[in-house]
Parts: structure tokens; C-alpha cells; sequence
């Protein structure tokens, strides 16, 4: 029996565990060795309770982001400080990690839905369908929201709160709705990096030689029951990096001055 043990959604934990070390030693140089990974704050990831820590991050590519973050936790747990140098920490993995992923992503082709069994919570969006954003979105499914409640109730939840890849985005309120509601502890994350080394997908390396930064910040500071969504969502926004405010707002005369320039670098050559 203890052979085929299963977590709350059915996967069997000896297939998962070794699809986990398959997945990171095939990784493994994407982050050290053909790029190199910055890593700061892994003693937080020390500090955290087994259950209920819910992670988000701004999101870059749909699978490499995911991919670090199991290399990051796994390297950290097992004594490692900013760093994933020596893959042997991948042999005995933290088994209750999930990441929230969009169902249609999953299920793009086979290696998306091998994926899947490492700890993916699939979800329909509802403002979006085809890869483009719809006007009339759809009802939540209750379903997605009681499986991540199930995998806070077992583990770790990564999940990426703007829904995209595309920087600057707005914050969705359902992350809002699941903090205020389950009361995680909520680690934020920021990466960068990835969107240079990676293609969209995260699968397929576009470039060599990138810095990646990947920075794990204190948990915020949330008042369950009297902050409104409106404010968790802000607090997401900041923590994450992705409010407007830390768009860079370039003065008149800066841009005149770099036309200039142009205009003479094109002469010199």
C-alpha cells in the first residue's frame, strides 16, 4: 500500500517523485551553466510551516518560472544558501508543492500534461479562452477554488496573480478572495531574467549567458479580517513588483536626448 500512496488529488507519490528528479536534472543547467541564477532570501524558505504558504510571483514564461521555483525550495530545504549548486538536493523533494496553471496550458500537448502530475491545480479563467481575452467572462468554476484550498490544506501553493506573462498587468481579485479567505502565509517572489533566456513557454532556451534574478521577499503583512480585496490586491501589486508605480516614467528631454544620440550613431557607422 505505502508503494502507491497518493496526495489529496490522486497522483501517486513514487511517480511523482521521479518525475520530479527526471525534470530537474534535464533543468538543471538552464540555471546554473547556461545561464546563471541569482538567488537571494532562501533562508525565508527555511523558516516556513509545512501547509498553508501561498507564494506569487510575477510571471515570465508558463513553465521555466515553476520549474526554478522547485529547484530554489528543494536547494534551500536542503541547506543550500542562494544557491542550487549540486543537484543532490533533488534526490528526497518536497513532495506538497503545487502551482496554479491555466487548464488550457496543461493540457497544449504531452509534455504540458506530464507536467501536470508534478503539482499543477488546473483552472479555467474567466476572462480568457483561445489564448485571447474575452468581453463576457465566465462564471468561477468552484471546483478550481476548492482544489487550492485542498493544497494549501497539504502543502505549498505557487501561483502567479496577474494570470499572464505580460509584465505590468493587472493583479486578479480571485487571489485576493483566496487569501482572505484560507489566511496563508503569502511569500512573495520576483523574478527576472527568464522572459531573455526562455521562449514563452519556458521550454525551449533562446539565449545563453543571462542573468536571472530570482528574490524571495518577507511575507507580507495582511490583516484577514478587516483589509478589503481592494487593498490586498494592492499590497500583491507592490510586493510583486507589477504596480504601476514602478513603471519608469522617462522625462521629455531624456527622450530627445537619446533620438540625438541615435541619429549620431547612425552617422558613425
Amino acid at each position: 500500500m505505502g508503494l502507491f500512496k497518493r496526495n489529496p488529488f490522486g497522483h501517486i507519490l513514487f511517480i511523482k517523485k521521479f518525475l520530479i528528479r527526471i525534470f530537474a536534472c534535464l533543468t538543471h543547467k538552464r540555471y546554473r551553466g547556461f545561464n546563471d541564477l541569482h538567488i537571494e532570501g532562501s533562508e525565508i524558505i527555511t523558516s516556513l510551516p509545512d501547509t498553508n504558504v501561498l507564494f506569487i510571483s510575477n510571471h515570465q514564461t508558463y513553465f521555466a518560472d515553476v520549474v526554478a521555483m522547485f529547484h530554489v525550495f528543494n536547494a534551500s530545504l536542503s541547506g543550500r544558501q542562494d544557491s542550487i549548486k549540486n543537484l543532490g538536493y533533488i534526490w528526497q523533494p518536497k513532495m506538497n508543492i503545487y502551482y496554479v496553471a491555466a487548464s488550457e496550458t496543461m493540457k497544449s500537448g504531452w509534455l504540458p500534461r506530464i507536467l501536470a502530475y508534478v503539482g499543477a491545480i488546473s483552472v479555467e479563467r474567466t476572462w480568457r479562452a483561445g489564448g485571447k481575452d474575452v468581453t463576457e467572462k465566465k462564471e468561477v468554476n468552484p471546483n478550481d477554488t476548492e482544489n487550492i484550498k485542498i493544497a494549501l490544506n497539504d502543502g505549498w501553493v505557487i501561483t502567479f496573480p496577474q494570470g499572464t506573462t505580460k509584465s505590468f498587468k493587472p493583479v486578479r481579485k480571485g487571489t485576493a478572495h483566496i487569501i482572505k479567505q484560507h489566511r496563508p502565509i503569502v511569500v512573495p517572489i520576483v523574478i527576472d531574467g527568464f522572459r531573455r533566456s526562455f521562449d514563452k513557454k519556458g521550454l525551449r532556451l533562446k539565449k545563453k549567458g543571462i542573468l536571472q534574478s530570482f528574490i524571495i521577499k518577507e511575507p507580507l503583512e495582511i490583516d484577514y479580517d478587516n483589509d478589503t480585496i481592494d487593498q490586498i490586491v494592492e499590497k500583491v501589486e507592490y510586493a510583486i513588483e507589477q504596480h504601476c508605480s514602478f513603471l519608469k516614467v522617462i522625462p521629455a528631454e531624456e527622450i530627445v536626448a537619446q533620438e540625438e544620440l541615435n541619429k549620431l550613431r547612425k552617422w558613425e557607422y
